[in-house]
């Protein structure tokens, strides 16, 4: 008489997948030093698959409960998993200046736990499918930033003496004469300077670097600053 296996098949390949899936999405994050990486991926999808697994064999370990009674409900588990791991991609998710970054993490950590729910019910294509769908979506990220079009924008700060002949109007069209668009203007003037601020459209760094050198001209100027940044 043969022996049983010590692992069950049914239990140790959805690992094996979900271990896979999460690898190969946290390599990719990884090299794109995302705030989640390789380690994080691969448990977000392990602990998924382990959670599904034991929601879909709980009758393994509700021993002492009559088999009649017993309802699997691996929906439930799933809702519970991808409304949970929601906490966590809300921790990669942070506001740098005026770009919010980590959309795409959280974005891949949601879905990586998705495949993992995937692998633990041993849907195995679908998680495959999935797994590539999203790495190549992930790899295209250098290919959409340069076809698609992406109005940008930058915070611009230019400090003045305090005796200098600018006012608004001349500051816009400082601005405007280098294709940057403003917005609202703020004046902030005090006994050593006049320090005008505004949010300007149309940002290029060759039409930044313009202003900057046609400022460094003008005498009167003791301060730029500029933050870029996409909405």
């Amino acid at each position: 008489m043969s022996e049983a296996p010590l692992i069950d098949p049914q239990i140790i390949w959805p690992v094996v997948g979900a271990v896979v899936a999460g690898a190969l999405i946290g390599l990719e994050r990884e090299y794109r030093a995302s705030a989640a990486g390789f380690r994080t991926h691969i448990l977000v999808s392990l602990s998924s698959a382990l959670l599904m697994l034991a929601a879909v064999h709980q009758v393994h370990w509700l021993t002492d409960t009559p088999p009649d009674i017993i309802r699997i409900d691996p929906v439930r588990m799933a809702h519970g998993i991808l409304t949970g791991i929601g906490f966590l991609c809300g921790g990669v998710i942070f506001r740098e200046g005026f770009t919010v970054r980590g959309l795409t993490t959280a974005a891949s950590l949601w879905f990586t736990s998705a495949l993992g729910i995937l692998f633990g019910v041993s849907f195995f294509s679908l998680g495959a499918l999935g797994t590539i769908a999203t790495l190549l979506v992930l790899a295209a990220v250098s290919l959409t930033d340069a076809l698609l079009p992406q109005r940008r924008y930058a915070e611009i700060k230019v400090r003045y003496r305090a005796d200098a002949a600018i006012n608004i109007a001349g500051f816009r069209l400082a601005l405007s004469g280098h294709a940057l668009n403003p917005r609202k203007i703020d004046l902030e003037a005090d006994a050593q300077a006049l320090t005008f601020t505004t949010m300007v459209s149309g940002y290029r760094e060759t039409r930044v670097d313009a202003l900057a050198a046609t400022l460094r001209k003008d005498e009167s100027v003791l301060a730029f600053e500029c933050r870029a940044g996409s909405p």
